[in-house]
Protein backbone atom coordinates (compact mmCIF):
# COMPACT_ATOMS: atom_id res chain seq x y z
CA UNK A 1 0.00 0.00 0.00
CA UNK A 2 1.02 3.49 -0.30
CA UNK A 3 1.61 5.88 2.24
CA UNK A 4 -1.05 8.28 3.51
CA UNK A 5 -0.88 11.98 3.65
CA UNK A 6 -0.19 12.60 6.93
CA UNK A 7 4.07 13.06 7.15
CA UNK A 8 4.07 14.22 10.63
CA UNK A 9 2.64 11.16 12.02
CA UNK A 10 4.78 8.77 10.20
CA UNK A 11 7.44 7.23 12.02
CA UNK A 12 10.95 6.99 10.68
CA UNK A 13 10.94 3.77 9.62
CA UNK A 14 11.92 3.10 6.13
CA UNK A 15 8.32 1.78 4.29
CA UNK A 16 7.35 0.46 0.84
CA UNK A 17 5.86 3.08 -1.82
CA UNK A 18 3.88 1.51 -4.14
CA UNK A 19 2.57 5.25 -5.35
CA UNK A 20 2.97 8.69 -5.11
CA UNK A 21 0.28 11.90 -4.64
CA UNK A 22 0.70 15.12 -6.38
CA UNK A 23 -0.49 17.97 -5.00
CA UNK A 24 -0.26 20.66 -7.32
CA UNK A 25 0.55 23.90 -4.95
CA UNK A 26 -2.11 26.45 -6.75
CA UNK A 27 -4.38 28.84 -4.92
CA UNK A 28 -7.71 27.56 -5.77
CA UNK A 29 -8.69 30.82 -6.60
CA UNK A 30 -6.69 30.64 -9.99
CA UNK A 31 -6.81 27.06 -10.67
CA UNK A 32 -9.84 27.48 -13.74
CA UNK A 33 -7.85 29.61 -14.65
CA UNK A 34 -5.13 27.64 -15.07
CA UNK A 35 -6.69 24.74 -16.34
CA UNK A 36 -8.39 26.58 -18.72
CA UNK A 37 -4.81 28.04 -20.13
CA UNK A 38 -3.11 24.36 -19.78
CA UNK A 39 -5.63 23.47 -22.34
CA UNK A 40 -5.31 26.17 -24.65
CA UNK A 41 -1.43 25.52 -24.56
CA UNK A 42 -2.28 21.68 -24.98
CA UNK A 43 -4.57 22.48 -27.85
CA UNK A 44 -1.76 25.22 -30.06
CA UNK A 45 0.90 22.13 -28.86
CA UNK A 46 -0.98 19.29 -30.80
CA UNK A 47 -2.84 21.78 -33.68
CA UNK A 48 0.45 23.25 -34.52
CA UNK A 49 2.61 20.54 -34.16
CA UNK A 50 0.80 17.66 -36.02
CA UNK A 51 0.22 20.39 -39.26
CA UNK A 52 3.88 20.83 -39.24
CA UNK A 53 4.55 17.04 -39.08
CA UNK A 54 1.65 16.55 -41.41
CA UNK A 55 3.00 19.58 -44.25
CA UNK A 56 6.72 18.43 -43.61
CA UNK A 57 5.74 14.00 -44.09
CA UNK A 58 3.46 14.79 -47.42
CA UNK A 59 5.38 17.47 -49.06
CA UNK A 60 8.71 15.80 -50.52
CA UNK A 61 10.12 19.12 -51.44
CA UNK A 62 10.60 19.60 -47.43
CA UNK A 63 12.45 16.34 -47.17
CA UNK A 64 15.67 18.26 -46.72
CA UNK A 65 17.46 18.01 -43.28
CA UNK A 66 16.76 21.36 -42.11
CA UNK A 67 13.05 19.96 -42.19
CA UNK A 68 13.81 16.63 -40.74
CA UNK A 69 15.08 18.80 -37.87
CA UNK A 70 12.07 20.58 -37.63
CA UNK A 71 10.15 17.69 -37.64
CA UNK A 72 11.63 15.85 -35.10
CA UNK A 73 11.13 18.78 -32.70
CA UNK A 74 7.57 18.70 -33.55
CA UNK A 75 7.64 15.01 -32.75
CA UNK A 76 9.36 16.02 -29.64
CA UNK A 77 7.36 18.58 -28.26
CA UNK A 78 3.71 16.66 -28.86
CA UNK A 79 5.13 13.65 -26.73
CA UNK A 80 6.23 16.04 -24.08
CA UNK A 81 2.69 17.91 -23.94
CA UNK A 82 0.86 14.77 -23.90
CA UNK A 83 3.26 13.32 -20.96
CA UNK A 84 2.56 16.44 -18.66
CA UNK A 85 -0.92 18.19 -19.37
CA UNK A 86 -3.50 16.22 -19.27
CA UNK A 87 -2.24 14.98 -16.09
CA UNK A 88 -1.41 18.41 -15.09
CA UNK A 89 -4.77 19.08 -16.02
CA UNK A 90 -6.37 16.11 -14.46
CA UNK A 91 -4.50 16.98 -10.98
CA UNK A 92 -5.73 20.33 -10.58
CA UNK A 93 -9.36 19.34 -11.26
CA UNK A 94 -9.21 16.68 -8.93
CA UNK A 95 -7.12 18.25 -6.36
CA UNK A 96 -4.68 15.65 -5.60
CA UNK A 97 -4.03 12.38 -7.67
CA UNK A 98 -2.37 9.22 -6.77
CA UNK A 99 -0.24 7.50 -9.28
CA UNK A 100 1.16 4.30 -9.21
CA UNK A 101 5.52 3.87 -8.47
CA UNK A 102 5.76 2.44 -12.31
CA UNK A 103 3.73 4.84 -13.68
CA UNK A 104 5.77 8.12 -11.91
CA UNK A 105 9.07 6.32 -13.22
CA UNK A 106 7.85 6.14 -16.44
CA UNK A 107 6.74 9.79 -16.71
CA UNK A 108 9.73 10.93 -15.02
CA UNK A 109 11.89 9.23 -17.55
CA UNK A 110 10.01 11.06 -20.42
CA UNK A 111 10.41 14.11 -19.25
CA UNK A 112 13.55 13.98 -18.35
CA UNK A 113 15.16 11.72 -21.31
CA UNK A 114 12.90 14.16 -23.74
CA UNK A 115 14.67 17.09 -22.55
CA UNK A 116 17.83 15.93 -23.10
CA UNK A 117 17.52 15.02 -26.31
CA UNK A 118 16.11 18.31 -27.04
CA UNK A 119 19.00 19.93 -25.60
CA UNK A 120 20.79 17.96 -28.22
CA UNK A 121 18.46 18.82 -31.19
CA UNK A 122 18.88 22.58 -30.74
CA UNK A 123 22.44 22.14 -30.77
CA UNK A 124 22.16 19.96 -34.15
CA UNK A 125 19.75 22.97 -35.32
CA UNK A 126 22.21 25.73 -34.60
CA UNK A 127 25.01 23.50 -36.09
CA UNK A 128 22.60 22.80 -39.34
CA UNK A 129 22.19 26.81 -39.39
CA UNK A 130 25.91 27.64 -38.87
CA UNK A 131 26.90 25.31 -42.52
CA UNK A 132 24.06 26.35 -44.20
CA UNK A 133 25.38 29.85 -43.86
CA UNK A 134 28.94 30.21 -43.35
CA UNK A 135 29.85 27.23 -45.75
CA UNK A 136 26.77 26.91 -48.10
CA UNK A 137 28.67 25.45 -50.88
CA UNK A 138 29.60 22.47 -48.48
CA UNK A 139 26.65 22.23 -46.89
CA UNK A 140 24.90 19.02 -49.10
CA UNK A 141 27.99 17.13 -48.43
CA UNK A 142 28.07 18.03 -44.83
CA UNK A 143 24.88 17.77 -43.72
CA UNK A 144 22.95 15.30 -44.67
CA UNK A 145 19.73 12.62 -44.19
CA UNK A 146 22.07 10.57 -42.41
CA UNK A 147 23.33 13.25 -40.79
CA UNK A 148 20.55 13.63 -39.13
CA UNK A 149 19.88 10.29 -38.51
CA UNK A 150 23.53 10.01 -36.77
CA UNK A 151 22.88 12.90 -34.58
CA UNK A 152 19.65 11.86 -33.22
CA UNK A 153 20.81 8.36 -32.87
CA UNK A 154 24.07 9.77 -30.54
CA UNK A 155 21.73 12.26 -28.55
CA UNK A 156 19.44 8.97 -27.83
CA UNK A 157 22.36 7.41 -26.27
CA UNK A 158 23.69 10.00 -24.13
CA UNK A 159 20.40 10.50 -23.23
CA UNK A 160 19.94 6.40 -22.64
CA UNK A 161 23.26 6.53 -20.34
CA UNK A 162 22.38 9.21 -18.33
CA UNK A 163 18.70 8.34 -17.82
CA UNK A 164 20.34 4.63 -16.56
CA UNK A 165 22.25 6.68 -13.49
CA UNK A 166 19.04 8.56 -12.65
CA UNK A 167 16.75 4.94 -12.55
CA UNK A 168 19.86 3.40 -10.28
CA UNK A 169 19.69 6.16 -7.94
CA UNK A 170 16.07 6.29 -7.95
CA UNK A 171 16.13 2.83 -7.26
CA UNK A 172 18.32 3.61 -3.91
CA UNK A 173 15.59 6.48 -2.61
CA UNK A 174 13.83 5.00 0.40
CA UNK A 175 10.44 6.68 1.87
CA UNK A 176 9.44 7.30 5.60
CA UNK A 177 7.87 10.29 6.14
CA UNK A 178 5.60 10.65 3.03
CA UNK A 179 4.44 9.88 -0.48
CA UNK A 180 3.28 13.38 -0.99
CA UNK A 181 4.70 15.07 -4.10
CA UNK A 182 4.04 18.98 -3.97
CA UNK A 183 4.01 19.36 -7.22
CA UNK A 184 2.46 19.25 -11.09
CA UNK A 185 4.35 16.13 -12.29
CA UNK A 186 6.42 13.65 -10.91
CA UNK A 187 10.20 15.19 -10.82
CA UNK A 188 13.38 13.92 -9.27
CA UNK A 189 14.43 16.55 -7.59
CA UNK A 190 11.24 16.61 -5.56
CA UNK A 191 11.17 12.76 -4.66
CA UNK A 192 14.76 13.28 -3.71
CA UNK A 193 13.26 16.19 -1.25
CA UNK A 194 10.30 13.65 0.12
CA UNK A 195 12.82 10.77 0.41
CA UNK A 196 14.97 10.08 3.58
CA UNK A 197 17.97 9.93 1.65
CA UNK A 198 20.38 12.99 3.44
CA UNK A 199 22.80 11.94 0.59
CA UNK A 200 24.07 15.46 -1.42
CA UNK A 201 24.87 12.89 -4.49
CA UNK A 202 21.19 13.06 -5.73
CA UNK A 203 20.85 16.52 -6.10
CA UNK A 204 24.23 17.14 -7.60
CA UNK A 205 23.94 14.78 -10.44
CA UNK A 206 21.09 16.97 -11.47
CA UNK A 207 22.89 20.03 -11.60
CA UNK A 208 25.85 18.08 -13.23
CA UNK A 209 23.80 16.90 -16.02
CA UNK A 210 22.34 20.44 -16.29
CA UNK A 211 25.35 22.26 -16.02
CA UNK A 212 27.28 20.21 -18.29
CA UNK A 213 24.41 19.11 -20.89
CA UNK A 214 22.58 22.57 -20.91
CA UNK A 215 25.72 24.79 -20.37
CA UNK A 216 27.67 23.13 -22.73
CA UNK A 217 25.11 23.07 -25.65
CA UNK A 218 24.00 26.72 -24.95
CA UNK A 219 27.69 27.62 -25.72
CA UNK A 220 28.15 25.53 -28.91
CA UNK A 221 24.82 27.39 -29.79
CA UNK A 222 25.69 31.27 -28.85
CA UNK A 223 28.65 31.06 -30.64
CA UNK A 224 27.09 29.71 -33.82
CA UNK A 225 24.75 31.98 -33.28
CA UNK A 226 27.52 34.53 -33.23
CA UNK A 227 29.29 33.20 -36.13
CA UNK A 228 26.00 33.45 -38.18
CA UNK A 229 25.56 37.18 -36.78
CA UNK A 230 29.21 37.83 -38.34
CA UNK A 231 28.62 36.47 -41.33
CA UNK A 232 24.91 38.99 -41.79
CA UNK A 233 26.80 41.85 -40.97
CA UNK A 234 29.04 41.23 -44.25
CA UNK A 235 25.86 40.88 -46.40
CA UNK A 236 25.55 43.73 -48.47
CA UNK A 237 21.77 44.08 -48.54
CA UNK A 238 20.17 45.69 -45.40
CA UNK A 239 16.76 43.54 -46.22
CA UNK A 240 18.60 40.18 -46.05
CA UNK A 241 20.87 41.49 -43.04
CA UNK A 242 17.95 42.19 -41.53
CA UNK A 243 16.06 39.12 -42.33
CA UNK A 244 18.97 37.19 -40.66
CA UNK A 245 19.12 38.76 -37.66
CA UNK A 246 15.40 38.13 -37.23
CA UNK A 247 15.26 35.10 -37.71
CA UNK A 248 18.51 34.43 -35.21
CA UNK A 249 16.81 37.46 -32.19
CA UNK A 250 13.54 35.12 -32.43
CA UNK A 251 15.28 31.53 -32.64
CA UNK A 252 17.40 32.45 -29.53
CA UNK A 253 14.87 33.86 -27.39
CA UNK A 254 12.75 30.23 -27.79
CA UNK A 255 16.04 28.56 -26.89
CA UNK A 256 16.73 30.97 -24.38
CA UNK A 257 13.03 30.26 -22.62
CA UNK A 258 13.67 26.70 -22.85
CA UNK A 259 17.47 26.57 -21.37
CA UNK A 260 17.50 29.28 -18.53
CA UNK A 261 14.52 28.30 -16.36
CA UNK A 262 15.94 24.54 -16.43
CA UNK A 263 19.48 25.41 -15.85
CA UNK A 264 18.51 28.13 -12.79
CA UNK A 265 15.97 25.60 -11.45
CA UNK A 266 18.40 22.25 -11.66
CA UNK A 267 22.05 23.56 -10.74
CA UNK A 268 20.80 25.58 -8.12
CA UNK A 269 19.58 22.69 -5.34
CA UNK A 270 23.13 21.25 -6.04
CA UNK A 271 24.80 23.90 -4.85
CA UNK A 272 23.05 24.28 -1.92
CA UNK A 273 20.54 26.93 -3.02
CA UNK A 274 17.11 25.61 -2.47
CA UNK A 275 14.69 26.95 -4.28
CA UNK A 276 11.15 27.42 -2.74
CA UNK A 277 8.58 25.11 -4.16
CA UNK A 278 6.57 27.50 -6.17
CA UNK A 279 9.56 29.19 -7.46
CA UNK A 280 10.76 25.84 -8.63
CA UNK A 281 7.59 24.30 -9.97
CA UNK A 282 6.76 27.83 -12.09
CA UNK A 283 10.51 27.65 -13.79
CA UNK A 284 10.31 24.05 -14.67
CA UNK A 285 6.92 24.43 -16.18
CA UNK A 286 7.29 26.92 -17.82
CA UNK A 287 10.09 25.45 -19.56
CA UNK A 288 8.26 22.46 -20.07
CA UNK A 289 5.05 23.00 -22.02
CA UNK A 290 5.40 26.57 -23.28
CA UNK A 291 8.05 26.09 -26.00
CA UNK A 292 6.16 23.11 -27.33
CA UNK A 293 3.20 25.61 -27.94
CA UNK A 294 5.67 28.05 -29.18
CA UNK A 295 8.36 26.30 -31.37
CA UNK A 296 5.96 25.45 -34.70
CA UNK A 297 5.21 29.57 -35.12
CA UNK A 298 9.18 30.38 -34.79
CA UNK A 299 11.01 27.14 -35.99
CA UNK A 300 8.02 26.33 -39.24
CA UNK A 301 5.17 28.91 -39.69
CA UNK A 302 7.50 32.12 -40.49
CA UNK A 303 9.39 30.17 -42.85
CA UNK A 304 8.56 30.77 -46.72
CA UNK A 305 8.76 26.95 -47.69
CA UNK A 306 6.71 26.07 -44.79
CA UNK A 307 4.29 28.49 -45.85
CA UNK A 308 3.71 27.28 -49.38
CA UNK A 309 3.30 23.82 -48.40
CA UNK A 310 0.69 24.78 -45.88
CA UNK A 311 -0.95 26.66 -48.44
CA UNK A 312 -1.07 24.11 -50.89
CA UNK A 313 -2.80 21.47 -48.35
CA UNK A 314 -5.55 23.35 -47.91
CA UNK A 315 -5.95 25.21 -50.72
CA UNK A 316 -5.02 22.63 -53.34
CA UNK A 317 -2.82 24.59 -55.81
CA UNK A 318 0.32 23.84 -56.46
CA UNK A 319 3.42 25.74 -55.34
CA UNK A 320 6.93 25.11 -56.55
CA UNK A 321 8.97 26.96 -53.73
CA UNK A 322 13.06 26.98 -54.54
CA UNK A 323 14.67 25.69 -50.80
CA UNK A 324 16.93 27.12 -49.49
CA UNK A 325 19.00 26.34 -46.88
CA UNK A 326 17.72 29.83 -44.88
CA UNK A 327 15.02 29.52 -42.18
Amino acid sequence: MGLKKEPKEMSNATIFVSEFVLHCEIKPEIRSVTVAALAIVYLATLSGNLLVLLVIILNHQLHTPMFFFIAILALIDVLHNTNLIPKMMALLLFDTSPVPYGACLVQMFLVFHLEIVEVYLFTLMAFDRYVAVIYPLRYPQLVTGRTVWVGMLVSNIISGIIMTVFLIFFSELSFCRTNVLPYCFCDFANIVYISCNDNPKYLSLVSTIASINGCGTLTIILISYGKIAHAALKISSAESNKKVFDVLVTHLLVVLLFYVPLLIAFTLPGFGLKLSTETYNTLVVVATILPPMINPIIYSFRNKEMKNAIKKIFTGKRTTPEITNRT
